[in-house]
């Protein structure tokens, strides 16, 4: 029986990792051990949260925090984020500065939702997370830039100058899902000082140009990177920018749905407004606990300490094998790790053939043949909004396991050798 549906939900694209996910779950199913580094998540037996936290939920539920938390967030969560983030990141906001929900995700979609009315331009980058959806949820129009790995596929203020008079909504990350890259200071000054020209021209009778910040991994810095912000860089962009932050990542705590906003009060009003509707509050136990948690700086540098030692040895292991295959002439190659969980990836191989005859036609078939033979599930940054050739793909170290990076590598040296 054909049923008919709202135009969103007839014209919603479903996540192109839950798709690639489907194959993998089938193939684990029969047996086969895969290397699967699509999602960007923690195996918590790898990687578990810190034991404080965790102590300081289990505490509040047993205390019978179960009841609804404050639509803005529990003043006390509030007021450690605020700390917390004085400390941490040097910035400072107050708690009616902050908007607390259950992660970045709610977070996001409220702040377009503030923002944009159809037809309003969203400036963003592909590859990036997400973006294509929430644009689409709000009935804005698409600008997207296609970013290259020169820039290590980050945005630069000249790519963004031929839109910035038109925009409403410049959704900006660093470090970036999916590159696992970020934001030079020379390159962000010069974006953030193009904003806030831009706005000195609009009249009352227009919209601010708004930058989303999404920040998720900004702890998650190697190798002496630093990480840099807007407001940091430029005080004027504290009137214009809106950080997307959480426990989510840093803290290896995806299922613990504590996330939050800083930014404009007149900006997080209405977030806080129509959030108030969706009700995607974070738990009020976890709320509890994350903010006796964000207090305990200590406890904090210690788990961070350990914490990013084991995701840059992935990281770096699977890097420098990658180079050893490209030094040994395949078509490969990965751009060196500088942060959060990933690392980019490069499968040159389009138009070469397997044993069996097959001639790998398109970067898709690639993807198949990389699930297939090496055993290795990445997701092509197709998935993020790139062109469907790019031969580039993430990889997410969540879920790997350091000691079985070197069988990885030769079962992919394996499938690589087999192509002609």
């Amino acid at each position: 029986m054909s049923m008919k549906f709202s135009q969103l939900a007839e014209t919603l694209i479903g996540s192109e990792i839950v798709k690639l996910g489907a194959d993998i779950k089938e193939k684990i199913r029969g047996g086969e051990h895969i290397y699967n580094f699509t999602i960007g998540d923690f195996d918590p037996s790898i990687f578990p949260i810190p034991d404080g936290l965790k102590t300081a939920i289990i505490e509040a539920y047993q205390q019978n925090f179960t009841n609804y938390p404050s639509a803005e967030g529990n003043l006390d969560l509030r007021e450690s984020i605020s700390s917390f983030l004085e400390k941490n990141a040097g910035v400072k906001y107050g708690v009616d500065e902050i908007l607390v929900a259950s992660g970045g995700r709610p977070l996001i979609y409220t702040l377009y939702r503030a923002i944009c009315d159809p037809g309003d331009e969203v400036v963003y980058a592909v590859p990036s997370w997400n973006n294509n959806h929430y644009t689409h949820f709000v009935g804005a129009t698409h600008v997207t830039i296609e970013t290259t790995p020169e820039t290590n596929f980050m945005l630069t203020a000249e790519q963004i100058a031929p839109y910035i008079s038109s925009a409403t909504l410049l959704a900006l990350c660093s470090p970036l899902n999916p590159t696992g890259t970020v934001f030079n200071t020379e390159e962000l000054k010069k974006i953030c000082d193009m904003v806030v020209a831009e706005n000195a021209k609009r009249g009352a009778d227009r919209k601010k140009l708004y930058v989303m910040y999404d920040q998720m991994y900004w702890m998650l810095t190697f190798d002496g990177i630093k990480h840099v912000d807007p407001v940091t860089l430029v005080p004027e962009m504290r009137n214009y920018t809106i950080f997307v932050d959480a426990i989510s990542k840093v803290f290896a705590a995806t299922g613990v749905r504590v996330g939050w906003s800083t930014g404009p009060k007149a900006v997080l009003a209405k977030m806080k407004a129509i959030l108030s509707h969706v009700g995607a509050w974070a738990p009020m136990a976890e709320q509890k606990a994350t903010a006796k948690f964000l207090l305990q700086q200590t406890e904090i540098d210690q788990y961070l300490a350990s914490f990013k030692t084991k995701v840059y040895a992935r990281l770096k292991g699977i890097y420098e094998g990658f180079q050893q295959l490209k030094a040994e002439g395949f078509a490969v190659d990965a751009i060196a790790p500088q942060a959060a969980i990933y690392l980019t990836l490069q499968f040159n191989l389009a138009g070469k053939t397997t044993a069996d005859g097959k001639l790998l036609a398109k970067q898709s078939d690639v993807t198949g043949y990389l699930l297939d033979k090496a055993k290795l599930a990445i997701v092509p940054f197709s998935a993020f909004g790139a062109s469907a050739d790019s031969n580039w793909y993430r990889l997410s170290i969540g879920t790997c396991k350091l000691e079985e990076i070197p069988a990885m590598i030769e079962q992919l040296r394996k499938a690589l050798i087999e192509l002609k």
